[in-house]
């Protein structure tokens, strides 16, 4: 959704930037996607009743590793906490989903500039379960003005990816609600 209540036909099926966006509230509003916490105390999300991701925030990341006998504090020096993340089983790869809105110049324009140390650390964390990690900011429209084109060029560069707006559902490699 855009500013002002103005968006594209692309919402539909993308992760739509309001504000907070919620990652299972979004796929459990897609048609064929349902979720549950199971047994574990995770988020699990199913596509046409088959299990296809685990959606953790926060700290609920750190009680999945725990779960599967990875004692992160002999990985990291400290924690890093994703505002959400998404565990695609098919691929194997969590997709860290950082949201930054701005209105106001401020501190999120430094925080930009982190995400090649933070994927570093999440590969370096996810090591041993061999999942692979994609890091993706998730931006308000603030940040489309000319003096953020370097620190965008730089999060390409460093294979990390932005959307504004929006994270069209296909980016995660889920299927496709028809």
């Amino acid at each position: 959704m855009k500013k002002d209540g103005i968006g594209g036909a692309n919402t539909l099926t993308g992760l739509v930037f309001e504000g907070k966006t919620d990652l299972e509230t979004f796929l459990r509003s897609q048609k064929g996607y349902s979720s549950v916490r199971n047994q574990d105390g995770f988020v699990e999300i199913f596509y046409q009743n088959k299990s296809v991701a685990y959606i953790f925030k926060k700290h609920d990341l750190y009680r999945f590793l725990g779960s599967r006998n990875v004692d992160w504090k002999s990985i990291l020096s400290k924690k890093l906490l994703p505002d959400d993340s998404l565990y695609v089983i098919v691929n194997n790869i969590l997709y860290i989903v950082e949201i930054k809105y701005q209105q106001v110049a401020g501190s999120t324009d430094e925080k930009l500039q982190t995400c090649d140390f933070k994927k570093k650390q999440y590969k370096k964390l996810l090591a041993p379960l061999n999942i692979d990690v994609e890091y993706i900011y998730l931006l308000s429209d603030w940040f489309k003005k000319p003096e953020y084109k370097d620190v965008l060029d730089y999060i390409v560069s460093v294979g990390c990816s932005y959307y504004f707006e929006y994270i069209p559902l296909h980016k995660f490699n889920l299927p496709v609600p028809k």
